[in-house]
């Protein structure tokens, strides 16, 4: 692969540690990599409460960070199973234009919607990040 990439990487706290797994390797090829967890690491939610913290500047800048992250990368990759979150941001990066890859784990329950993701719905984190690699390939093949 020539051009490196913008990803963004969608899924849910208790996949923290493939979240982090994956974003290294794919900065090990290049890659720029954002995702909740680095941003998630700073932002402070314990001790106030969900919906006292949502009115916060905290929570803006954590909404703009992962928007953001969806709405101005060039790949999204969405890592299940996840919640309505992850969906949101996987949904905004479709609506953009993005191209769009999943991780499929046991317990996934994305229903009609994971269409988005066509047939690049893998089983492995490897076939994931070949197909990061294949990106200029297969937009020429399309």
């Amino acid at each position: 692969m020539k051009n490196k990439m913008k990803i963004y990487i969608a899924s849910s706290w208790k996949n923290q540690h493939a979240v982090e797994m994956l974003t290294a390797l794919l900065r090990e090829k290049g890659h720029e990599v954002k995702s909740f967890v680095e941003d998630g690491l700073k932002r402070n939610i314990s001790g106030e409460g969900f919906e006292k913290w949502m009115k916060t500047e905290d929570a803006d800048g954590a909404f703009e960070h992962d928007s953001g992250g969806a709405i101005f990368s060039d790949c999204c990759i969405y890592i299940s199973p996840s919640g309505k979150d992850a969906a949101a941001e996987c949904g905004m990066a479709y609506a953009s234009g993005k191209f769009m890859i999943a991780l499929y784990a046991k317990g996934e329950d994305f229903g009609l919607m994971r269409k988005m993701f066509a047939d690049r719905w893998c089983s492995r984190y490897t076939q994931v990040i070949d197909l990061v690699e294949q990106y200029d390939l297969i937009l020429k093949a399309a």
